[in-house]
Parts: structure tokens; C-alpha cells; sequence
């Protein structure tokens, strides 16, 4: 049994979690002299009428006072005779649900509180999933509020059949337990009100429960957190090690690059040492030089994935929607790399568990989806290890986190898939058109002039002799893209497939004129990072009212009048350039004078 138990408390709102942790300290006299009196007089003033509100020890916020909910994560420490603890007391309110997992993503254990009076909610559903997915194991399940109920037996077996049909999916190690957090039964000791109950109290089972596993990775693991280059003599490798143990003298390999070396150091802190294991953080040196940097992965006798592609299933945490083709940061483990979700595979009722078909997720749903990483990672499956298969994804915006996930299933397609090398190189192709690739990239309201410069400019390129392509949002909305809508995954699929088809046209050696309104900075963001170097953003600033008095196909019209739904500018947003390379207005200028300006990017 291990010396130390991280558990979490949820539930719903107001089932009672901070009140159960409250008087558990304070029944097992845990708490320091100052701490018991700060409470005994903050219980003064409260809803409780001056009985001790144990829930305060917990909830520090005054906007959880005020309201008598848990908004954040609260955090305790302490230590029985049995056993040390650490406590994440999590909200049970919807809107905080990320905070419950944030919570749930450290812990061996989770202690879910029922209201006896109202039984298994939606939001103890929600949570219970959100525990599975996260790794969670063990379970308490601690009806809570049985005084409401006068004790009675028939209500608690009503419950627990509730709990067990819940629980029948999961392979949880899970107990039940009806307990008062306000008048304290079977907390720290036996309740004198239910001794129709013959189990354990709730301290005891804490301080009992054994909730080691198995762990289903050997070998040694560890990623790079840093590389210490203190002076030219010395060269580590710091980590914190997440599988087995290493001495001095083993050969350990490295990926993604595959060397291999042997370990000649190993420190910990400024200590050197002969044998490290898993959970200490050291810094490693080899005996030769190898191709690693952060993110990277030292291991031995180790099976781990190395790829780009994979199946993951994702508690979506932000407020906007999350929708196929969108980007983030995905970080896993220590490494981050740009990450585009390919496709919503299915969202997960959280009340059955069910997989149904979805185009958006919203906040605090879960899904399971397809996910592309930019370039390589190096990971494991969940299933074999929670810290090398957990990731999050970051909003690149904002830098908040949008979601957290599991990665669940290796996508096998893309070990079928290898770049094939030609001897005929772009740069060949470009040598021998005498040009250099270009993507200028026109983006602006309906009618602000788009196709009508693109159409000037590509004549007096051509008039130079040069090598061209036009793509225009309406003509590639004809052939190639005639499947989409206009919805917003539609629109980001549409922008996409001719960013990739613009590489290809640049990899011809061509000078390559995009002609779409392309309203999302995210999705304009992705097409510079798939075109690349040759990518030039050039945005027609013309405003709306000019746009819709010019209303050269009608479209305007319609839309005020409701024909066309999603129509950009007027039923739905276009995000101006914040950094565009080149700002044109046509309102007051010729086309003759904008082409001018716009010749010096084509060279």
C-alpha cells in the first residue's frame, strides 16, 4: 500500500463535498488551534445559525462564500496515523466542470457525494465519466445528507441500485457508504443512527483502500524536460522519470531520432548518483552526443508510438464550440506542437454513454475525435500510461485551455503513407520558369474587389511572361469543393483544400492568385502555415457599406432579406487581418493603382 493518497471530492452542486472534507478534519482533530478558531468564529456569520459550517475550511473564496458554492479547486494536506493525504475539493456546478477535471487528472481516487433526497444526478453522471476517463480507478460513493431522509434504509438501497447501474460500465473498485456531512455519521466514526450499516467509515476506507495498479509499461521512460548546457564540458538531460528506473552504465535510446547511449551520470538535485526510479526528477548524461531537445523521450525496454495521427477522446473545456479542421497547440507530455482536430468522430451522452453523431461540441461535453499533429510526437496509449497519453489542447489565441484528453488509438493509415522523394525538386521547377513561387492571398468582404484585382494582376503577370493560376472562391466552389456548404466547418474545410492545392501549385513553380473571402483569421492562420514562406496576405479592406451598395451579385440583398443564411458580414462574422502583409481599400482607388502596389510581392 502506497504511504500517500491523492484524492478528489465532486458530485453536484451543493451535495455537500466541502462540508464532508470539513468535518472530517475537524472531527479527526486535524486542524491547527488557530484554524479551529478562525472557523468557530467565521461560522458566526453564515447560513448555518451559528452552528460550525464546515465548509469553510475549504471554500476561501468570498464569491464561495457568498454564494455557498466551490467555484476553484481547493487543495488540503494532512496526515493521519495511517496515512498521509492530499484532498482536491472540486465544484460540483456545471459551468466549473473544467475545474473538476483539473482536479481528477491528479488523483488515485475520487469521493463522490450523492444527496440522498434527490439520487444520482445528470452532474454525477457527467463526473463519474469524467473520473473514468482521466485514469480514476477507485471510487467512494458517500450518499450524503441521510439525516434528511431520517436514516432510512430503503432510501440508501434505493440509491445504491442507482450507483451500480451507473457504475456496471466502468471497472471501477467502488464503495458505497451513507454518511451526514453536517451531523458528522460514519465520517470518522460509526453513525448510532444507522446501525443497519455495517461497513466502514469514510476515514477508515481512506486510510485502508488500496489503489495500486499494475502498471502496464516496463523498462524506463522519461521525457525531456531541459537540456542543461551549463558550460561546453557539460551537456544533461533533465526529466522527471515517469517509468521504472535507471542506473549508471545502461544503454538507453532516444526518440524520435533512435540513437543510442549509455548513461555515464545521473544527478539528483546537485547530488550524483548511482540509481534513480520513477517519479524522482533527475538530469542524465551520456557518453556520446545525440540529437535530442525538449519534448523528446529517453527510454529503454519500452514500447511507445511515434507518430502524428490519433484517435483521442476530449472533455471540451472552452466557450466557443469546438468544430472539425479548427487548430491549437497540443501539448503532450513535454512537448507542444500545432495540432488540427481532422474530424468529430462522435460526442458522448453523458447520461448513457452513448456515441451519436455531432458536428459541433460544446463546453463540457465529451467527444471522441481524430486529431493531426504538425509533426512527429512520441506518446503512449492511455490505457498504458496516464502521463505520456494525456494531452491538452491550447487555444492559440488566447492560450487558454480548451480541452484535455486521452489518447486512445493510434490512426494506422498514416503507416501506410510515405513521402515520396522526386528527383524534380520545386526549386527546379522554379529555376526553370524563372519565377519564384508566390500565394498572394486576397481576403475581403463580398464585392470588396477580390476577383477584380486578382483578374488585373494575373494579366500583367502574364503580360511579363510569368506563370500563373487563379483560384477563385466561386470557381473552386464549382468543381473541388462543390460538396461543402457554408456552415462554419464547411468554410474551414473550403479554406483548407486550397491552401493545399496552393502548395501544390507553388511546388510547380507557379505564382498562384487566391481570390476568397476566407472570414476566419484562425483558418487564414492555418493556410500561411501549409503554403508557407511563398504565403503573402493581402486584405481588401473595402467596408460593408460600400460592399453592399456596390452588391454586384445580389447577394446583399438576399441576405438582409433572410435567402441566404451564413453569409459573411451581415448573418455571420468576418475577422479583419490583424497582421496582414498589405492593406488595399478599392472605394477611392483604380484598379490600375492597387495592382501597383501589389506588383512588388509577385517578384
Amino acid at each position: 500500500m502506497q504511504s500517500l493518497l491523492k484524492f478528489i471530492t465532486c458530485g453536484s452542486v451543493d451535495d455537500g463535498k466541502s462540508t464532508l472534507i470539513g468535518h472530517m478534519l475537524y472531527d479527526a482533530k486535524l486542524l491547527f488551534a488557530d484554524q479551529k478558531r478562525a472557523l468557530e468564529l467565521d461560522s458566526r456569520v453564515g447560513s448555518t445559525e451559528g452552528q460550525i459550517d464546515y465548509s469553510l475550511l475549504l471554500d476561501g473564496l468570498m464569491a464561495e462564500r457568498e454564494q455557498g458554492i466551490t467555484i476553484d479547486v481547493a487543495y488540503r494536506y494532512f496526515t493521519t496515523k495511517e496515512r498521509a493525504f492530499i484532498v482536491a475539493d472540486t465544484p460540483g456546478h456545471e459551468e466549473y466542470t473544467r475545474n473538476m477535471a483539473v482536479g481528477a487528472s491528479f488523483a488515485d481516487l475520487a469521493v463522490i457525494l450523492i444527496d440522498a433526497t434527490k439520487g444520482v444526478l445528470s452532474q454525477t453522471k457527467r463526473h463519474t465519466r469524467i473520473c473514468a476517463m482521466m485514469g480514476i480507478r477507485s471510487v467512494v460513493y458517500a450518499i450524503n445528507k441521510m439525516d434528511l431522509v431520517s436514516y432510512k434504509q430503503d432510501r440508501y438501497d434505493k440509491v445504491c441500485k442507482q450507483i451500480k447501474k451507473l457504475t456496471a460500465e466502468y471497472a471501477f473498485q467502488s464503495y458505497i457508504i451513507p454518511v451526514s456531512a453536517t451531523a458528522g455519521d460514519n465520517i470518522t466514526s460509526p453513525s448510532k443512527h444507522m446501525p443497519w450499516y455495517k461497513g466502514d467509515t469514510l476515514l477508515h476506507y481512506l486510510e485502508t483502500v488500496d489503489v495500486q495498479t499494475e502498471e502496464a509499461q516496463n523498462g524506463f521512460v522519461m521525457p525531456v524536460q531541459r537540456v542543461c548546457r551549463p558550460n561546453k564540458d557539460f551537456r544533461g538531460f533533465a526529466g522527471q522519470i515517469e517509468v521504472g528506473e535507471l542506473s549508471v552504465g545502461d544503454e538507453i535510446r532516444t526518440l524520435p531520432s533512435g540513437e543510442t547511449a549509455k548513461v555515464t551520470q545521473i544527478f539528483n538535485t546537485d547530488r550524483s548518483v548511482e540509481h534513480a526510479i520513477k517519479g524522482q526528477a533527475v538530469t542524465i548524461c551520456l557518453d556520446r552526443e545525440v540529437d535530442v531537445s525538449r519534448g523528446c523521450m529517453l527510454y529503454r525496454n519500452a514500447s511507445l508510438q511515434v507518430g502524428h495521427m490519433f484517435i483521442g477522446k476530449l472533455l471540451w473545456m472552452d466557450d466557443k464550440p469546438l468544430i472539425a479542421g479548427r487548430n491549437y497547440l497540443l501539448k503532450v507530455g513535454t512537448k507542444s506542437v500545432p495540432a488540427v482536430v481532422m474530424k468529430i468522430r462522435a460526442k458522448i451522452e453523458v447520461n448513457e454513454g452513448n456515441e451519436v453523431p455531432a458536428d459541433k461540441i460544446f463546453k463540457n461535453e465529451m467527444a471522441v475525435c481524430e486529431i493531426n499533429c504538425q509533426e512527429k510526437i512520441v506518446y503512449d496509449l492511455f490505457a498504458h500510461h496516464k502521463e505520456l497519453g494525456g494531452f491538452i489542447l491550447i487555444d492559440r489565441v488566447s492560450h487558454m485551455t480548451s480541452a484535455c484528453g486521452t489518447i486512445e488509438q493510434r490512426l494506422q493509415r498514416e503507416d501506410h503513407v510515405v513521402w515520396q522523394k522526386m528527383d524534380i525538386t520545386p526549386q527546379y521547377r522554379a529555376e526553370h520558369m524563372n519565377q519564384k513561387p508566390k500565394t498572394i492571398w486576397l481576403t475581403g468582404l463580398s464585392g470588396a474587389g477580390k476577383s477584380t484585382i486578382a483578374n488585373a494582376l494575373e494579366k500583367r503577370l502574364a503580360a511579363e511572361g510569368r506563370f500563373t493560376m487563379t483560384l477563385d472562391g466561386d470557381n473552386v466552389r464549382m468543381g473541388l469543393n462543390q460538396d461543402l456548404g457554408f456552415e462554419e466547418k464547411d468554410r474551414i474545410e473550403n479554406i483548407r483544400r486550397v491552401s493545399e492545392v496552393a502548395k501544390l501549385m507553388n511546388d510547380a513553380g507557379l505564382i498562384v492568385l487566391v481570390s476568397f473571402i476566407s472570414p476566419f483569421r484562425e483558418e487564414r492562420r492555418k493556410a500561411r502555415e501549409i503554403i508557407g514562406e511563398p504565403f503573402v496576405e493581402v486584405y481588401v479592406s473595402t467596408s460593408l457599406e460600400e460592399c453592399e451598395r456596390r452588391d454586384v451579385k445580389g447577394l446583399y440583398k438576399k441576405a438582409r432579406s433572410g435567402e441566404i443564411a451564413e453569409f459573411s458580414g451581415i448573418s455571420s462574422p468576418y475577422e479583419p487581418p490583424e497582421h496582414p502583409d498589405i492593406i488595399v481599400d478599392t472605394t477611392n482607388r483604380s484598379v490600375e493603382e492597387v495592382v501597383d502596389e501589389l506588383w512588388e510581392f509577385c517578384q
